[in-house]
């Protein structure tokens, strides 16, 4: 069955005054699906961030939420939306749970027991009553994302969400966001400078460049496009050197008391030179490649910073 496109971007562009920031995106996000939004600083994904949110008018092009156009019927398409858009602000006099409270009192139809609800999906209930101005970054982020799901929306926009959380938090924040998507159907958008964080969290990456975009592919199609790996062969430390011959081509040379060969090849020849070793005596205690979704990054952006 094919999953139903929450939202839909068509020729989204931003111009000020002759400058062109966001230059004709195309491309969707599809419900049940955590969508990596990756880009060099400068690239642009926080201004197409804020236009998919209404907080920067759209020059071009057009925004479907729900099918509803951003465009022609701001208020029904923004209702489907949560959002923490770079840091969230919250009233910091006032508790964690009379923040929720006061923004849930904006929507119709936010019970008291939903705001319970992710209260305890973030993690917060045993802070919620102490004032935010006590909450360390990381608590505060639990609380903006808490509020962006008070409503139940049909599209999670987050950019930098792990900011300020430590590995467990990140990793429980990973974790509860691929259950959120692929339980409740919701459509996740994430910006994050964290690539290995988005490897394990996303199913689809999008990576803006100038303004453009430069590829939407599924996490692990990305992935094996990319050339060379470097491997790493771990072996037993030998007194004798070894010089191995790889499909009459590639000579290994092991070096005496050597632990770790370190070799660049296709993916598809790792097994041959697994084989080969195999066979002239070495004995391999672990294969591991380094490439990563930050090499892949590196390779397709040119080098440029990530941001």
């Amino acid at each position: 069955m094919e999953k139903e496109a929450i939202v839909q971007i068509q020729n989204l562009s931003k111009k000020i005054g002759d400058k062109t920031i966001i230059d004709h995106l195309t491309f969707d996000i599809y419900q049940g699906e955590v969508f990596g939004f990756l880009g060099p600083n400068g690239a642009g994904k926080t201004t197409t961030i804020r236009m998919l949110v209404g907080l920067m008018a759209i020059t071009e092009g057009e925004v479907y939420i729900n099918g509803v156009s951003l465009k022609k019927d701001f208020e029904n398409a923004i209702k489907h939306v949560g959002g923490i858009v770079e840091n969230p602000e919250m009233y910091k006099f006032l508790t964690g749970y009379q923040n929720l409270l006061h923004y849930a009192r904006m929507v119709k139809g936010i019970t008291k027991e939903r705001i319970n609800e992710v209260i305890q999906i973030v993690g917060l209930d045993k802070r919620i009553h102490d004032k935010v101005q006590t909450y360390s970054l990381g608590m505060r982020q639990r609380l903006g994302l808490a509020q962006a799901m008070l409503h139940s929306p049909k599209l999670l926009i987050l950019d930098e969400p792990t900011n300020g959380l430590d590995p467990a938090g990140i990793r429980e924040l990973r974790d509860y966001l691929r259950k959120i998507a692929r339980e409740d159907n919701i459509a996740i958008l994430v910006s994050s400078h964290l690539l290995s964080e988005m490897e394990q969290m996303c199913d689809r990456i999008g990576i803006i460049q100038h303004g453009k975009l430069i590829d939407v592919k599924m996490v692990d199609e990305f992935m094996e496009q990319q050339g060379e790996l470097s491997v790493h062969f771990q072996i037993e430390a030998n007194k004798n050197q070894k010089e191995i011959t790889i499909n009459d081509m590639s000579t290994i040379t092991i070096m005496p008391n050597q632990k770790v060969v370190e070799l660049r090849m296709q993916k598809e020849e790792i097994p041959d030179y697994t084989t080969q070793m195999v066979l002239a005596g070495v004995k391999i205690y672990g294969i591991r490649s380094t490439s990563t979704l930050e090499d892949r990054f590196l390779e397709v952006t040119g080098g440029n910073e990530i941001g």
